[in-house]
């Protein structure tokens, strides 16, 4: 499907009958469904073969819609400025939202996307969506309408093409549903610096959580995003490791020297941390579909949209 007029009104009402539909956001693409419709949320999980465990983000198109489904904290009114767009928010649930989009518990993780096209179905479907990324479980997330094919095949017959994601990384998620206290659960490309900014200190949960308890968010388990191929990682300041036969080797920029005998890739040609979280998955997957033996990746620079890379590289290589 296009971005045309015809295709977004068929995707609404393919939304409103309680199916499926893949869609781009600004992050990755999403897997979506009306997130108040429990059986449609299902699906959901079936098609990822996802736990239900791992609670889902309901995309919203506004503070109004937002007020519907959770209650608002006074604490929205200073991360607003970053919606609409790539921030995700725990907040205390209502009634009307299902057990199996927050795996039980009683809050739920609210977004406002910023991509058009996700926005426009919002509008014309009148549903909030719940959409986690559109692959299986645990594996690499996917930024083109060509992966979502690839990885689900029939299990989504639905798929909005809106080209690639413009940041290629999911969502930072921060949790405002206890009084007085702000935890960053999952950071992406709204930084720590933009949100201790306007909300003070965060609490940084930086522990994996557990396989077998309800999550208090997606993303939180200690393998995610994760290539079919073994990964191992270094640090910036190490020199390059030894590499295997066969081994494809990923740097976060170009260096002078490099070694002649392994296959190397470039997150970036100048270390820029914002155009190597956007081509990352890409990359993953492209070397995924190759004929390597071993992933070898250097770690980012530790600040900025840099925790976040370093936070999908590490879940991916966690074995």
């Amino acid at each position: 499907m296009t971005d045309s007029p015809a295709d977004l009104a068929r995707a609404a009402d393919v939304l409103r009958s309680g199916e499926i539909v893949a869609l781009p956001t600004e992050t990755v693409y999403g897997l979506a469904a009306d997130a108040l419709n429990p059986a449609a949320v299902r699906k959901i999980f079936e098609a990822k073969g996802r736990p239900l465990l791992d609670p889902l983000i309901v995309h919203v198109a506004d503070l109004d819609a937002l007020s519907r489904i959770a209650v608002v904290d006074s604490r929205l009114s200073k991360v607003a400025k970053f919606w609409p767009g790539p921030l995700t928010v725990v907040l205390p649930r209502k009634a009307c939202v299902p057990d199996l989009v927050t795996a039980g518990k009683d809050t739920v993780a609210i977004r406002i996307p910023a991509h058009p096209i996700f926005r426009e179905v919002l509008r014309i479907s009148a549903l909030s969506l719940a959409a986690p990324s559109a692959n299986p479980f645990g594996y690499i997330s996917p930024t083109t309408a060509e992966h979502v094919c690839t990885s689900l095949g029939a299990r989504c017959p639905w798929i909005v093409d809106g080209g690639p994601s413009a940041h290629g990384v999911e969502s930072t998620i921060i949790d405002l549903s206890q009084p007085g206290r702000v935890r960053l659960l999952r950071p992406g490309p709204i930084s720590i610096e933009q949100l201790e900014a306007v909300l003070g200190p965060l609490e940084v949960v930086t522990h994996a959580s557990a396989q077998n308890v309800a999550q208090d968010a997606p993303g939180m388990l200690e393998r995610h995003y994760s290539p079919k191929l073994p990964m191992i990682l270094f640090e910036r300041d190490q020199k390059l490791p030894s590499l295997p036969p066969g081994a494809a080797l990923i740097l976060q920029s170009r260096r002078p020297t490099t070694p002649s005998h392994a296959r190397v890739y470039y997150l970036s040609e100048h270390g820029d941390c914002v155009e190597a979280a956007h081509g990352l998955f890409a990359l993953l997957r492209q070397i995924d579909q190759q004929h390597h033996s071993v992933i070898i990746v250097e770690l980012a620079e530790s600040k900025g949209i840099g925790i976040a890379l370093n936070d999908r590289l590490r879940r991916a290589a966690a074995r």
